[in-house]
């Protein structure tokens, strides 16, 4: 066998190799990030926020907003908002947060929250999410209980995260 054709060879079985390596690429499934967003509020404050979409045991759907109102120090909420009509959410319960043999109870701040006191629906709460954020050191994942609602909700490492960055991240 001639060297021009050990030589085409090698290069066809690396062109295959790479375009093999490509196609694993484009294929796979991107990880799943939560993403921080600045934008202002109604009113022009500046919010920065964390959307997910959660599931509990019982595989409801649960729509999880960690936010931040104002410049970085503001105050820190997490929102909890089911589906009106398929759920009821009585004010003030407090949110059990657990992480390996931690566990926080979140104040319920809800009726203080000019946004979600006069709903009738009763399908979101909203508590401080201040002292969690201040003892978390890792972004491990959380299990949020919510007495009469939820007794699990998955919350992931890489919500944590941005859940973590939300003190200090940059207003709108």
């Amino acid at each position: 066998m001639s060297a021009a054709c050990r030589l085409r060879r090698l290069t066809a079985a690396l062109l295959a190799l790479l375009l093999g390596s490509l196609l694993v690429l484009a294929v796979a499934p991107a990880p799943a990030l939560a993403q921080l967003h600045a934008h202002p509020d109604g009113n022009g404050a500046p919010v920065v926020r964390s959307l997910e979409s959660l599931r509990d045991l019982d595989d409801q759907s649960w729509q999880v907003v960690a936010y931040r109102e104002g410049p970085p120090g503001g105050p820190l909420r997490l929102r909890i908002v089911g589906y009106p009509g398929k759920v009821r959410l009585d004010h003030p319960t407090a949110l059990e947060v657990r992480s390996g043999r931690l566990l926080w109870a979140l104040e319920d701040v809800t009726l203080s929250s000019t946004a979600l006191a006069g709903d009738t629906r009763s399908a979101a709460a909203e508590f401080d999410l201040a002292p969690l954020l201040a003892d978390l050191e890792r972004n491990r994942p959380l299990r949020l209980r919510l007495p009469r609602v939820f007794s699990e909700l998955a919350v992931p490492p890489y919500v944590v995260a941005e859940w973590r960055r939300l003190p200090d991240a940059p207003a709108a």
